[in-house]
């Protein structure tokens, strides 16, 4: 069995979901993890599929970027991933939340403190809210898993840190395992 990431980006219109799952089928791929999301109207989708060792991936990749065209997507790819064992993935373990008045610098700031301690970002999404002409409140939840042997009051102090200087709060808890 190989693994590809299959990635797509365009502007959000019903049918984009249905025509890459029927061009998957057709050439024996099996979705077996997704993300998707519509992000200010952009539809955006990350997906790793399975098929046979005799995949024609060449083939599969010419269908995509005729699926492209046609759907008027903006850009499509696929490329191989190796295999990872399970033991090897990060587990999840907490929730970083941040909150705070909207500016640049808020991103990297706590993703750069998460990496300096080597805590692995699983996922991570952000939104403005608030309506117009107010100043916008960004929200940042991010699950990370710890490095073995990680005290949350070591996170918590480096974070902290970050947050006075970059003017918001940030909270830590542990993450409710929910089984999809």
């Amino acid at each position: 069995m190989r693994h590809y990431a299959l990635s797509a980006i365009g502007v959000d219109r019903p049918g984009i979901v249905a025509a890459v799952a029927e061009l998957l089928l057709r050439h024996g791929a099996n979705v077996e993890d997704s993300r998707m999301a519509i992000l200010r109207g952009h539809f955006t989708m990350m997906l790793i599929v399975s098929a046979a060792e005799g995949l024609d991936a060449d083939s599969l990749r010419a269908d995509l970027e005729q699926l492209r065209g046609r759907l008027g997507l903006e850009a499509v790819s696929l490329g191989e991933v190796p295999d990872l064992a399970a033991s090897g993935l990060a587990e999840p373990s907490h929730v970083v939340s941040v909150y705070g008045a909207d500016h640049p610098g808020i991103v990297h700031a706590i993703a750069g403190a998460l990496a300096a301690r080597r805590v692995n970002i699983t996922d991570l999404q952000t939104r403005l809210l608030g309506e117009a002409g107010a100043q916008p409140l960004y929200v940042m939840l991010i699950e990370v898993a710890l490095p073995e042997r990680m005290a949350v009051e070591e996170l918590s102090a480096g974070l902290l840190a970050v947050a006075r200087e970059q003017g918001v709060e940030v909270s830590i808890r542990a993450l409710e395992q929910a089984v999809l």
